[in-house]
């Protein structure tokens, strides 16, 4: 889908603003009830991230600084780099990792979520329920 984010300023003395869209995803269902949450998210070199958990409703982010090894439950786990974005639709998927694929460089990234108010915007997903999933999780390299 093509956008235009482009507007003329007649007059003006200075070049106009640039935009760039570097990611469009059609709307994925929101919580009834929810609240918009924005998080800067910095991975020491070499972090795990956190373990598998899911959030209450679609997440979508931006690496500001070095690499995010990424994987969602049914997608295979691929590499975000500097300048990438992702998106996760929430709710019952899983999300396996969000780890700093470097070990000499912190990763940064810039996620905003739509949560359902009240719950914990991540919520660990136990041992058990990954053994009864394990079937779902894309193969491993």
């Amino acid at each position: 889908m093509k956008h235009s984010h482009h507007i003329e300023v007649a007059n003006s003395s200075t070049p106009p603003p640039e935009f760039e869209v570097v990611s469009s995803v059609p709307t994925p269902p929101l919580p009834d009830s929810s609240e918009v949450m924005t998080l800067l998210v910095k991975l020491p070199p070499g972090s795990a991230g956190n373990p598998p958990h899911r959030h209450t409703g679609p997440a979508f982010g931006y690496v500001v600084q070095g690499e995010m090894v990424f994987e969602l439950e049914g997608e295979p786990e691929r590499v975000v780099h500097t300048g990438e974005t992702f998106w996760e639709p929430g709710g019952d998927v899983i999300h396996y990792q969000d780890g700093n694929n470097l070990t000499d460089v912190e990763t940064r990234f810039v996620v905003t979520m739509f949560c359902v108010p009240g719950q914990p915007m991540l919520i660990p997903v136990s041992p058990d329920e990954l053994e009864q999933r394990r079937s779902r999780r894309a193969p491993r390299p």
